[in-house]
């Protein structure tokens, strides 16, 4: 084993020996190794064997893959971003100590990152609160943002149900779903066991709704601007709040949620992942991806969904022994606001700020309707294949704005010759985009998009000279 191939997983050994409840002499007698052994691996201070890594995963049934680094990735990128906030200046804290730290000690990272958002969630509420006190009778405001606690929910997770998943896959099975009878069949579906009847409605009875489900006359009101796709996806929706709310609680017993708000929108949130599933079988959906090269408007057309259904159905492929590519999903508007994203895999996106314009999920909406791949390789030389393509929300009425999204996915660029996208790309070239989280947290030279300086760099001002970016700052010596 060469220096570059060593493995060194003392502290996630630690917990794993601490979770189990037990000794390093007894762990160490049940894997076969001397104790002397483990201690040493434990303390770091000699790489895993293979060997030791194979009786790890026969002895505790462990999946090898939690020993592969990619959450310790994500929280590194995530202190490292909340260290660069201005709050922390002065303090010098190197990318060693982060790493250490996240490795030795990830739930602390996990609580800094929880303490962050609510600093910054305080502080964003600072004005609303502030107006509502000097309001008479006005209530104060939550300081707990329910998206949040929902989007940790999912993460920790790995956006993967299998209950939901299992059961979508069954009834999908007993209703012959083929991506061309969705439509009737679902609307069948949902009125013989509910009593509910679907029913297309013109705007001028909903003009500002899209979905309404009426309790009293037994009807889901669907806007007649969906489009087929669409309209599916809101009947598959409500047979599983209807249905199948049962699994769905069972799925939320695994969660902490702090507020009503929070439990609710969870509770939405794994109905569309219920419909996902029912329209997109996981077996099924699994294989196509794996046989079409994970193109996905074809996957979109075989299932007769969207193409950001499809690709978000992606991220969810995480069924042990029927695993898919691990991706990251993002959608962002034309001004760069993230309104969704999920992730499986450890791609180190900016949760606490804005995405970089080098990035091609900007370059779709020069060209709607256009799918973009590139290869990008992150400031710690990490490298990443990206899939980016605009979408527009139904149909609009002539003289409204269209709501046009772009969403993207990524995945690890050892990963990407699976993908149909990755035709006409060189993967072993050094030719990747560089990319970074954002501008304060990358500390690329000379680039010409750098919107602000990065703020764990001095810089430096020269009066007579200015670069192709606004901003000059130390490197390292």
């Amino acid at each position: 084993m060469d220096a570059q191939s060593k493995i060194f997983a003392g502290p996630k050994i630690r917990r794993l020996r601490r979770e189990l409840g037990l000794s390093q002499s007894r762990m160490a007698s049940e894997l076969g190794f001397s104790t002397s052994y483990l201690n040493l691996v434990e303390r770091d201070q000699r790489p895993v064997s293979a060997q030791f890594l194979l009786r790890l995963a026969e002895v505790y049934d462990l999946d090898l893959a939690t020993l592969a680094g990619s959450g310790d990735a994500r929280a590194f990128a995530e202190v490292a971003e909340i260290l660069s906030d201005p709050l922390f200046k002065g303090i010098d804290i190197s990318k060693a100590d982060i790493q250490d730290s996240v490795a030795s000690a990830p739930q602390m990272a996990e609580a800094m990152a929880r303490l962050y958002r609510a600093y910054q969630q305080a502080r964003e509420r600072t004005s609303e609160l502030s107006l509502h006190m000097t309001e008479e009778g006005g209530e104060v405001p939550s300081t707990q943002l329910p998206n949040d606690q929902v989007r940790d929910f999912l993460q920790n997770n790995q956006n993967y149900f299998p209950e939901l998943d299992e059961a979508a896959e069954l009834l999908s099975e007993e209703l012959g779903l083929n991506g061309k009878n969705n439509l009737e069949a679902l609307g069948t579906h949902l009125e013989l066991t509910t009593a509910v009847r679907p029913r297309f409605m013109p705007t001028d009875v909903l003009p500002d709704t899209l979905r309404h489900f009426d309790r009293h006359r037994r009807q889901l009101m669907l806007s007649e601007m969906l489009t087929p796709s669409a309209a599916t996806f809101q009947i598959a929706y409500l047979i599983g709040l209807l249905n199948y709310g049962p699994t769905i609680d069972l799925c939320l017993d695994k969660a902490n949620f702090q507020g009503d708000e929070a439990v609710r929108l969870a509770k939405i949130s794994l109905a569309n992942y219920f419909a996902g599933a029912l329209l997109m079988p996981y077996s099924k959906f699994h294989g196509a991806a794996e046989n079409l090269s994970y193109d996905i408007e074809h996957l979109a057309q075989r299932f007769g969904t969207s193409f950001e259904q499809a690709a978000h159905r992606l991220t969810t492929l995480q069924r042990p022994g029927k695993k898919g590519i691990a991706f990251f999903f993002l959608r962002v508007d034309a001004a760069g606001n993230v309104s969704k994203r999920f992730s499986a895999g450890s791609f180190p996106f900016s949760k606490f700020g804005g995405t970089c314009p080098l990035w091609n999920v900007h370059e779709s909406f020069v060209t709607p309707g256009k799918i973009h791949s590139q290869m990008i390789e992150m400031p710690d030389e990490t490298r990443f294949f990206s899939v980016a393509r605009t979408v527009e929300r139904g149909v609009t009425p002539y003289g409204e704005p269209r709501q046009r999204l772009a969403v993207a996915l990524v995945c690890d660029l050892k990963n990407a010759a699976a993908l149909a996208y990755a035709k006409g790309h060189n993967l072993e070239a050094n030719d990747a985009a560089p990319v970074g989280p954002n501008c304060r947290l990358c500390e690329r030279p000379s680039c010409a998009q750098r919107a602000h300086p990065p703020l764990s760099r001095k810089l430096v001002l020269d009066e007579r000279s200015r670069g192709i970016s606004a901003y000059n700052f130390e490197m390292d010596a």
